[in-house]
């Protein structure tokens, strides 16, 4: 599969600042910038009324477009009831539009109105449009000049298509330390991980197990001293957090999402804008396990819990989320990565409502735009599998793969596939990014696979296909992923350290990345009073036998394992024994 690989700033007239496409390797050389073929497009409103609206489109190109395709996201809340001159759909937010022959033709130099439509909602222009693929930037621009950039200065700089390309990636020499103190651990101590602000206390150095006494600040001078490229930051701290868990339960109630802002994100913005990181390229994980929750865990569903309903309800993930990415992606050296869960999570699309979790979490995702302020600009890509244990690829078996007489993937008896469209991280991401970019977001995103504990090496794997024709043995004889069930996320007994940290793998991934620190827990087998707010979950229990949000399926998780965030010695000796590649 082809993937276009610049990455490029909106420039539309009267809705964003333009800014240039990044080419070079490191964030240094990104003012090295070429000119491209342009286009511009006005959003004109020509009149409203109560909650409707009419509006045209008229689009400028610099050079001839001879057949076009718009696309762009509404602001939540928006449809368009009929429209004129334009063969058009609307699916959630994302909108497009196709030429109907007479008018595909636009000139070079030419501004022409392709077509009208009338529209109830938000009459707010959106904030990216793409034609044909590309996003429309405004007229083409001479090369810049290599003026030094400016972090404060949201038009500073421009940014890499790919920060972990060719770039050092920042080591935690907290976690390093750790790791290389266990026998066996110096072989991978030197890999990167992220580093998790999951308490505001954490932005500044708390002397905890979970960040130590290195606050924001001291990682990333840190990471000039190592001379690192990349420093991966985990932003991990909503009201409410992990609405539909307790192990990882946060310091902030549902509605403190002032305090979120003005205390957690706003004092992070400050800090890594400062002057002195401007040639670092700072990679923010926004907040796991956060928005999927919206999809999967609400009423009327029977997965729903009632803090789930309670986030949905006062808008505080969404408005956290698209505040975070707004303030952090104005910033010339940043690059956001949005938290899309795992296939084993989200990776049901279905015609049913009520069953769809793979295009209903896209569409949520594709509704943060125009929220806070936030772009499509703002967003360099999603991140998958996050602190979780789901397989990078299944090389034994395929989800429509025929076994007893039927499809594995439609088979009502096979509880481990139970109709997913996926089993692997890889496809998941793939589809996922082309679903994500139909509900508004750049046609250039990457991908992150974090591949910290999915390597599920060690005596049970699987080195070939079964032979059996009964479809359950088949698809258990098979499968690398070793869990009861791919809900189960606490923990996971038997799981392994899996691929190593490395950039652009394939050609939608921009890395496998390590952000969840081998051999820390994800929470405590037991209640464990504790001073961080981390909650106890029955999913952490090894003795517990699940609930219908893991199919009623024993918890899989170890014993003796502490609160979240903890170190675990026996849990990453069991991930060095298990790992896949192996540890030589």
């Amino acid at each position: 599969m082809h993937v276009p690989r610049r990455r490029r700033r909106l420039a539309v007239t009267g809705v964003a600042v333009a800014a240039l496409a990044a080419t070079g390797l490191t964030f240094a050389s990104a003012n090295q910038a070429l000119a491209e073929e342009g286009c511009e497009v006005d959003y004109n409103v020509t009149s409203s009324w109560g909650s409707g609206f009419q509006a045209n489109v008229v689009v400028t190109a610099d050079e001839p477009i001879n057949g076009w395709e718009i696309k762009w996201n509404f602001p939540s809340g928006t449809t368009i009831s009929s429209a004129w001159n334009v063969d058009w759909s609307q699916s959630g937010t994302a909108f497009t539009g196709g030429d109907v022959g007479w008018n595909a033709s636009i000139s070079s130099g030419q501004s022409r109105e392709i077509f009208g439509f009338i529209g109830s909602g938000s009459s707010t222009a959106p904030g990216t449009f793409t034609i044909n693929g590309d996003v429309c930037n405004g007229p083409s621009q001479p090369p810049t000049t290599d003026e030094p950039t400016d972090p404060g200065n949201p038009g500073g700089g421009d940014k890499v298509d790919n920060p972990y390309s060719g770039s050092q990636v920042y080591v935690n020499p907290q976690w390093s330390e750790r790791a290389a103190a266990e026998p066996g651990g110096d072989a991978v101590a030197d890999q990167p991980t992220g580093v998790w602000l999951d308490r505001t206390s954490a932005i500044y150095g708390n002397d905890s197990p979970t960040t130590g006494s290195m606050g924001l600040e001291d990682h990333l001078d840190e990471a000039v001293a190592q001379g690192a490229d990349v420093i991966q930051i985990v932003i991990y701290n909503l009201p409410g957090r992990d609405c539909a868990a307790l192990a990882s339960n946060g310091e902030l109630a549902a509605g403190e999402i002032d305090e979120y802002k003005n205390d957690y994100i706003d004092p992070i913005v400050e800090i890594q804008g400062l002057a002195k990181y401007a040639d670092l390229k700072i990679v923010n994980v926004i907040e796991i396990d956060s928005l999927p929750n919206l999809v999967t865990n609400v009423s009327p569903r029977e997965t729903a819990t009632a803090n789930c309903d309670t986030m949905k309800n006062n808008g505080n993930y969404v408005d956290g989320v698209s505040y975070a990415v707004a303030e952090l992606g104005a910033l010339a050296n940043t690059y956001n990565y949005i938290d899309a869960g795992h296939h084993g999570w989200i990776g049901w699309a279905d015609t049913n409502a009520q069953y769809d979790n793979f295009n209903a979490s896209a569409a949520l995702f594709g509704s943060l735009i125009g929220e806070n302020g936030m772009t499509a600009d703002d967003v360099h890509g999603f991140i998958s599998n996050t602190a979780n244990y789901s397989a990078l690829e299944e090389p034994y078996w395929a989800v429509n793969q025929n076994v007893g007489g039927q499809a594995l993937n439609q088979n009502p008896n096979l509880p481990w596939v139970d109709w997913n469209d996926f089993n692997n991280e890889k496809d998941f991401t793939e589809a996922m990014r082309e679903e994500l970019i139909d509900n508004g977001f750049n046609e250039d995103i990457g991908m992150l696979i974090d591949t910290s504990r999915n390597g599920w090496g060690g005596d049970y794997r699987p080195t070939g296909t079964s032979t059996s024709t009964d479809p359950v043995t088949f698809v258990d004889e098979s499968r690398l992923d070793q869990r009861f069930q791919k809900g189960n996320w606490c923990n996971q007994a038997g799981a392994g350290l899996g691929e190593r940290p490395q950039a652009d793998p394939e050609p939608w991934i921009d890395a496998y990345v390590w952000i969840k620190p081998p051999g820390e827990s994800d929470g405590s087998s037991e209640l464990i009073d504790n001073d961080e707010g981390k909650g106890f979950d029955e999913m952490c229990d090894p003795d517990y036998q699940g609930n219908i949000r893991n199919g009623n399926n024993p918890s899989g998780a170890r014993d003796d394992m502490p609160i979240s965030g903890h170190w675990s010695s026996e849990q990453f000796q069991e991930l060095l024994e298990n790992a896949y590649p192996p540890v030589n």
